[in-house]
C-alpha cells in the first residue's frame, strides 16, 4: 500500500479486504477495538477513525455491548475528490494540538491588548449562543491567536486546518456526532489559555492550548461511544414496546 496513504484508511483498507476475501462473513464479529488497536499497533482515536470510515461505507456496524458487525461485503465506489480530502476529526485535532500549542506560545510574546479585548469578548459569545454561533466564535477565538503571532504561515496553516472540518466528509461525520451528543465551548478551558496570553506566558499558552485541545479528543472518544449506547437504548427500548403490544393482544 502506498506509503502516502493515511493510516487511519491503510487500517480501514485492511479490514474491508478482510471482509471482501471472506475472511469476515456479513453478520460476524470482528475483534475488539482494543484488539485491532493492539493489532495494528495505533492509538485508540486512529483505529475509531478506520472504523467509523467502515461504517460510513455501510461495511460494520458497532453494537454496544455486543461488538462490532459485519453489515457488508463490498465497499461501495467513492468519488476520488472525497477521498484526496477525507481528513479525519482526530488527525485534525492531532495536529491542531501540535500547531496551535506552538502558536499559542509565540502569541504570547506578542499579543496586543486589543486582540486580548477580542479574546475576552468571544469567549462571552461562546457561552451564550447558540451551538453552531459558538463554534463560530470558538474558530475566531484560534485565529486571533493565530494572527497575534504576526506570522502569515502560521495563520493560513491554521486557518487551513479549521477548514479541513467541512471539506472532509469524515471529520464531518465525526464532529457532527459530537455535536449532537452536546459539544459545548469549554469555556473554562479557553479562559485558561487566555489567561496564560494575558500574562505573556508562553510555556503556559502552550500547555493551556495542548490541555484544551488534547480534551477535545478525549470528548470525540466519548462521544462516538455514547452514541452507540443511546443506540441500543433506543432499540431495546423499541423491543420492549413491541412486546408490551403483543402481550396487550
Amino acid at each position: 500500500m502506498a506509503d502516502n496513504v493515511k493510516l487511519y484508511r491503510r487500517i480501514a483498507d485492511t479490514v474491508a479486504e478482510a471482509i471482501e476475501a471472506g475472511q469476515y462473513r456479513l453478520g460476524d464479529r470482528l475483534p475488539t477495538e482494543r484488539e485491532l488497536a493492539e493489532q495494528f499497533g495505533v492509538s485508540r482515536p486512529t483505529l475509531r477513525e478506520a472504523m467509523i470510515a467502515l461504517e460510513m461505507l455501510g461495511m460494520i456496524e458497532a453494537r454496544h455491548g455486543l461488538g462490532i458487525y459485519v453489515t457488508g461485503n463490498v465497499r461501495p465506489v467513492v468519488p476520488s475528490a472525497e477521498i484526496d480530502v477525507d481528513v479525519g476529526a482526530f488527525e485534525l485535532i492531532e495536529a491542531r494540538r501540535l500547531f496551535e500549542g506552538e502558536a499559542a506560545a509565540l502569541a504570547a510574546t506578542s499579543i496586543t491588548d486589543d486582540q486580548l479585548q477580542q479574546l475576552e469578548a468571544l469567549m462571552v459569545r461562546m457561552h451564550e449562543e447558540e451551538e453552531v454561533a459558538g463554534e463560530d466564535a470558538d474558530r475566531e477565538f484560534h485565529m486571533i491567536i493565530a494572527r497575534a503571532t504576526g506570522n502569515g504561515a502560521i495563520m493560513a496553516t491554521i486557518e487551513n486546518l479549521w477548514d479541513w472540518r467541512n471539506r472532509s466528509p469524515l471529520a464531518r461525520n465525526i464532529l457532527t456526532r459530537a455535536r449532537g451528543m452536546g459539544l459545548e465551548p469549554r469555556i473554562n478551558e479557553h479562559r485558561r489559555v487566555f489567561e496564560a496570553l494575558r500574562a505573556r506566558d508562553p510555556h503556559a499558552a502552550r500547555q493551556a492550548m495542548r490541555d484544551h485541545l488534547e480534551r477535545v479528543i478525549d470528548h470525540l472518544l466519548h462521544a462516538t461511544e455514547t452514541e452507540a449506547v443511546q443506540k441500543a437504548q433506543q432499540e431495546t427500548s423499541a423491543r420492549r414496546n413491541a412486546i408490551a403490544k403483543r402481550v396487550a393482544i
